[in-house]
């Protein structure tokens, strides 16, 4: 296998680098040339006691390790690919009660009593009000462009944050009072690697701990008086397929994350995509392409990287994985597989099949919110379109200091 040519000290996981870009051209020299590849890491720098992982970047290697979780363990080192060097192994290994870092037979008794909440009845009950909402978000968007005096505003702030957050507090329950403090808590846990933000590691514990806590209070009020929502169907009937007070509140820390923030930053990569690409904008706005959000996720791939761990020596991509090894999935590179998508880095709403990975490599950790997601990202561009169709780029994103997430923090738009 010929050695990839890239940049000394060459890291898709280093924050520095996400900071600034996905490295996507990067990825299309390992996919040809290296597509399961080493990557030596300094001893401890991501928070685990090894030299580094392996790299998969290629579509088929990418769904092979996700669909056989008996050779690869989302337990056994979390699916979190890098922490802060400073993080405690306790700290990492209490995050294995959190089902996207559980393995069957766990994983499929926790993930069948969750997916009631994400069944297609629970999402479209939840259509009507969140299309009202995101009509709301849209109309008030624009009366804040109307209030400055270069008629912007920032859309991340403004727009993408608000839909995702809403959807997930309704689903559970979460009184409209309360909702800013799940964003609060879930952007303190995937900020730490942000200097901007000036949280450590510490604060982002603290709000994991603050944010599960208050969903143990709602399971055990629900518990004591069962209401006809989501959250008695979880747990009120615990020992009977329901889930602990405990394992409630690390579901809501999943969706605080895996639900919240990636959808939040497929919104906002979808904004930037629609205005750098105008045409797909017209597109859009005349249109309407039941296609469209699929390729949102796709070229977002909100998630870089998820890891797992070899629980047994084997082969991939013609590289002999030892037991043990850090294996790298990473999304961003599987969705610009051109061995899968004709001209992957043309941003095209119509692209139909599209058969990325944005919501995971199928297997037991395909995401659970998958269609909730797609319904939020088509209705806030419904909503956008109608109410701010003139809407044109004020400047450049800021991009999130993050290991494996592709955020975004401030896009500034204008208002036609």
């Amino acid at each position: 296998m010929t050695c990839p040519h890239l940049p000394d000290g060459f890291d898709a996981t280093d924050p520095d680098l996400l900071r600034s870009r996905v490295p996507l051209p990067e990825f299309a020299r390992l996919r040809e040339t290296a597509p399961v590849w080493w990557c030596a890491q300094p001893r401890g720098v991501t928070g685990f006691d090894d030299e580094g992982y392996w790299a998969v970047t290629r579509h088929a290697d990418v769904k092979y390790v996700s669909t056989h979780p008996e050779l690869f363990s989302s337990h056994e080192n979390t699916a979190v690919i890098r922490f802060n060097e400073h993080i405690d192994r306790d700290q990492i290994d209490v995050q294995k009660l959190i089902m996207l870092n559980m393995d069957p037979p766990e994983h499929t008794r926790v993930r069948q009593i969750v997916q009631r909440g994400f069944t297609p009845r629970a999402v479209r009950s939840l259509e009507t009000v969140l299309r009202t909402r995101a009509r709301a978000i849209a109309e008030e968007a624009r009366a804040a462009a109307a209030e400055d005096p270069d008629g912007t505003f920032d859309f991340v702030t403004r727009v993408a944050v608000e839909l995702p957050l809403q959807a997930i507090a309704e689903l559970i329950g979460v009184p409209q009072e309360d909702r800013s403090r799940i964003f609060d808590w879930s952007n303190k846990m995937v900020a730490y690697d942000d200097p901007e933000y000036a949280i450590t590691e510490e604060v982002g514990v603290e709000a994991a701990m603050e944010l599960i806590g208050y969903a143990m209070n709602m399971a055990a009020a629900r518990k004591e008086c069962p209401a006809r929502d989501i959250v008695s169907q979880l747990v009120a009937a615990e020992g009977q397929g329901n889930l602990s007070s405990d394992e409630f509140g690390f579901f809501v820390l999943l969706l605080a994350v895996a639900g919240n923030e990636t959808t939040r930053n497929a919104i906002s990569h979808g904004m930037h995509a629609f205005l750098t690409h105008p045409d797909q904008w017209e597109l859009y706005k005349r249109e309407r392409p039941a296609t469209t959000a699929e390729e949102i996720v796709r070229w977002a791939s909100p998630v870089v990287s998820f890891q797992r761990t070899a629980t047994q020596d084997t082969e991939l991509g013609g590289q002999t994985i030892r037991k043990g090894d850090r294996v790298g999935l990473f999304y961003s590179s599987a969705n610009h597989d051109p061995e899968v998508f004709e001209d992957p880095g043309r941003f095209d709403i119509t692209r139909d099949p599209n058969p990325h990975l944005g919501f995971g490599g199928g297997g037991p950790h395909f995401c659970l919110g998958k269609s909730l997601a797609v319904k939020e990202i088509e209705l806030i561009f419904d909503a956008l379109a109608d109410v701010l169709p003139d809407l044109t780029l004020a400047a450049e994103p800021r991009r999130l200091r993050a290991a494996w997430l592709n955020g975004v923090k401030e896009l500034r738009v204008r208002a036609g």
